[in-house]
């Protein structure tokens, strides 16, 4: 039971990246929705738990050292060459969207230069890699429980000191930016997109079970997990909505408002979130194409760290409203095969 929750941990750590833990991804694919984004909430907790208990197994049955063996298996040659190209670009692009996640926390809490804030992640994701696959997955998971007590924390102090009514709080929700046309797309969107990129390391952390029940099991309690958590995030801030409209960083908002010295252990946790996706899906990235037992790993890593670094002033909010709905689209086929899988196999 112990891997398996070192499992659903790192499940967690791999989709909790800058724009979850912030807010920023919420908002867009929830709370924008006014109360519908509670409904939404529960549909991606059942998402959530079914496709990670399959990925998770299909990890462990394959044995894999790469996303690519799971996506020829589910999908086939032709079919599964173009998921794995879709899979491995979104990798990386979310990847950035950590470092520049990474700046905004930098400046909003500390007032320190977006540059630098984003430099730091890049190098501390980099020096992570450079350690063996059951270590990285050590750092993906460790910081899962101290995020769920915190944003347990900020939500009860959200709903005792709202001050707007529903109705008002409802009408200020409704005028933000949403990535899906209404709440149910925005909640498949969100299982979508976030499946497509933790798939890679998921498939791998599967593959280190004890056994296929443990595998499927540390893959529900990481969905169940993930589903509290969105409500949690979705309550706190619908609850002050007069004060995160409009805001980068929600979440750290509310944190700040309540107390400044909670603001800078949610900025903490949050930059920890941030650090445990981008090490994940830079690890993801990188073993597709070089194994971690060859020479040209650690240069490789040195590169692409580099290139995600600079790609990375592009704007937070900008690479979650455009890149990562785009990629829950894409990410439908995913799922769609990963159903299919599992129907075959009854």
């Amino acid at each position: 039971m112990k891997k398996s929750f070192q499992i659903g941990g790192a499940f967690v750590g791999l989709v909790v990246g800058g724009g979850f833990a912030s807010g920023q991804e919420i908002m867009q694919f929830f709370t924008g929705f006014g109360l519908y984004g509670i409904l939404g909430a529960f549909v991606a907790a059942i998402g959530f738990a079914f496709l990670g208990m399959n990925v998770a197994q299909l990890g462990y049955e394959l044995q894999t050292t790469s996303h690519k063996e799971v996506v020829y298996h589910i999908a086939g040659r032709k079919f599964g060459t173009i998921l794995d190209i879709l899979i491995t670009f979104f990798l990386f692009a979310v990847t950035v969207a950590m470092f520049a996640g990474s700046a905004s926390t930098f400046k909003q809490v500390f007032g320190i230069d977006p540059f630098i804030g984003s430099l730091v992640m890049a190098i501390l994701t980099v020096a992570t890699l450079m350690l063996n696959v059951k270590s990285i997955i050590n750092v993906i998971a460790v910081a899962t429980p101290y995020l769920l007590g915190i944003i347990l924390i900020i939500a009860i102090y959200s709903i005792y000191t709202m001050d707007l009514s529903l109705t008002e709080q409802s009408m200020l929700a409704q005028h933000q930016r949403t990535a899906a046309p209404n709440w149910l797309i925005g909640a498949f969107l969100y299982v979508s997109y976030n499946l497509a990129t933790s798939v890679a390391m998921l498939t791998v952390i599967g593959s280190t079970a004890s056994s296929r029940k443990s595998a499927g099991m540390g893959g529900i309690i990481g969905g169940v997990i993930l589903g509290v958590l969105i409500l949690l995030i979705n309550i706190a801030m619908f609850a002050k909505m007069d004060i995160v409209s409009g805001t980068d960083m929600p979440i750290l908002e509310i944190a700040i408002n309540l107390h400044p010295i909670v603001g800078i252990l949610m900025a903490i946790t949050l930059l920890a979130m941030i650090y445990s996706t981008a090490v994940g899906l830079l690890y993801s990235f990188i073993i597709r194409f070089v194994s971690p037992k060859e020479e040209i790993y650690k240069p490789a890593v040195i590169l692409v760290g580099a290139i995600g670094f600079m790609a990375s002033f592009v704007g937070f909010t900008t690479l979650v409203g455009k890149v990562y709905s785009l990629m829950g689209y894409l990410g439908f086929a995913l799922i769609f095969v990963i159903i299919l899988s599992w129907l075959n196999k009854r």
